[in-house]
């Protein structure tokens, strides 16, 4: 898969919003062209959104709907808008169909799966891009990244906020002290697990409590042992979950889930440790931490940042290892902005998240990463996160977004059901494979046999 970085482009763009509201000066896309000050927009001066009232639904909390509120500010500070947060619980179509239920639907929701545009598509919840929406999008995303966001060749949604989450983070004091290299096989990784704990660290933090993660890890082995074409059907449910395939990688995966003096905490640690803590615990303690390695997307870095260590030098991550003869694997997810009003102001949100404007905001404070192309590398605030930005966009359509954020919701994203559950049992008890399996099909039939019918 990945294995070079192509060039990127740099083509200008300027892609003007509605005619009532030119001063969204959505230039500066790419290399050169000039930028009004985002106040400007004619010769009277007023602002072309002033008076309109726009709420956007996000199930981000702390650091990233810190974050995201900025990138909202600066569209305020363009357009005259009033744009207000809107905390939603996860999973978030659940939290949509209430208030569309109730008859008051955001404007605009930020929806984290594949198969939640879907389903809201299914429910005609949603309402098409427009063209200035579709213009950023064809200027500035691949081909992948926009058909990610359409249902039945209708665009609805814009990928906003991209996670490439094929990475593993590593206590560079402990590698270091414990004489240990970074792994690019999946033997080697264990081989390096194996040193790390000789030497008197535990090697892998994992965040059991968060099912979501045991996917990941899933979906990284299968997709590098199955290869893509199986990776495709099973998103799909083309094919089974009792697919051989299925059995091999969750047997790659017991190797070591299997082993729990190599998990921080043990197997019952790993499954009350929540996702952020897996992190922070890497990174907290020096030389002696809980954990010298944990395995998730970019957006770790944002964990990370709470601690006193420093990514690049404390902080140092590698790609997911390769496992027997497949390549590197490349998953990715991310966060699509979706309207579900069409209003000139839910538009106008959609045109500017897909420009380099608005991913250079929240790209400045870290632990984000865009699949805009023509956003310049040099936002990023640091090597680390500017070299794993270029591998994405380096990578093109050479990738796989997130299978359980492709599947019906039920199945891939709900807490305590579905895939997590079934993975989080597996967890605890890696001998049961066959069981697993079986636990995993069943689920999988109902949920796909009932999105069929919605």
């Amino acid at each position: 898969m990945r294995t070079t970085l192509r060039p990127r482009s740099r083509t200008a763009v300027t892609i003007t919003a509605f005619t009532a509201i030119t001063a969204l000066t959505l230039a500066a896309c790419g290399g050169g062209g000039s930028e009004k000050d985002p106040g400007e927009s004619g010769p009277s001066g007023a602002l072309p959104l002033k008076g309109e009232k726009i709420e956007v639904a996000a199930v981000w909390t702390g650091p990233e709907q810190e974050n995201f509120t900025k990138v909202l500010k600066e569209f305020e500070k363009r357009t005259g808008a009033t744009v207000t947060f809107v905390p939603a619980q996860d999973p978030i179509v659940n939290f949509l169909g209430t208030k569309i239920a109730g008859g008051s639907p955001p404007d605009i929701a930020m929806l984290p799966q594949v198969g939640a545009i879907q389903q809201a598509a299914a429910q005609k919840w949603l309402k098409p891009v427009g063209p200035e929406a579709e213009a950023q999008l064809a200027a500035n995303y691949s081909p992948g990244w926009q058909q990610l966001g359409a249902v039945d060749g209708t665009q609805y949604g814009v990928y906003f906020k991209a996670a490439n989450k094929s990475l593993v983070w590593y206590n560079s004091a402990v590698f270091e002290s414990a004489g240990a290299t970074e792994p690019k096989t999946w033997k080697e990784f264990l081989t390096t697990a194996e040193t790390i704990s000789a030497y008197g660290v535990t090697p892998v933090s994992v965040g059991g409590a968060d099912g979501w993660t045991l996917t990941d890890w899933f979906e990284n082995v299968y997709l590098s042992q199955a290869g893509p074409a199986k990776y495709d059907q099973l998103a799909k449910h083309t094919i089974k979950w009792t697919d051989p395939s299925v059995t091999a990688a969750l047997t790659t995966l017991a190797e070591l889930f299997g082993k729990p003096a190599l998990l921080a905490g043990g197997t019952s640690g790993a499954l009350q440790t929540e996702y952020p803590v897996s992190v922070t615990q890497t990174f907290t303690g020096g030389d002696t931490p809980k954990g010298a390695m944990v395995f998730e997307g970019d957006f770790a870095s944002v964990n990370i940042a709470q601690t006193k260590a420093k990514i690049g030098t404390d902080a140092k991550v590698f790609p997911f290892p390769t496992v027997g003869t497949g390549t590197t694997p490349v998953v990715t997810a991310g966060d699509a902005a979706v309207a579900l009003k069409d209003t000139k102001g839910a538009q106008a949100l959609l045109a500017f998240l897909a420009s380099p404007d608005a991913a250079k905001i929240w790209a400045a404070e870290g632990g984000f990463l865009s699949p805009n192309k023509n956003l310049d590398p040099s936002a990023y605030p640091n090597d680390v996160q500017r070299e794993i930005a270029k591998a994405l966009i380096g990578a093109g359509d050479d990738f796989r977004f997130d299978m359980s954020d492709q599947m019906p919701q039920s199945f891939g994203g709900t807490p305590g059901k579905g895939e997590w559950k079934a993975l989080q049992d597996f967890l605890k008890n890696p001998k049961d494979i066959a069981g697993t399996q079986a636990r995993l099909e069943k689920d999988a039939e109902k949920a796909y046999r009932a999105a069929a019918k919605s």
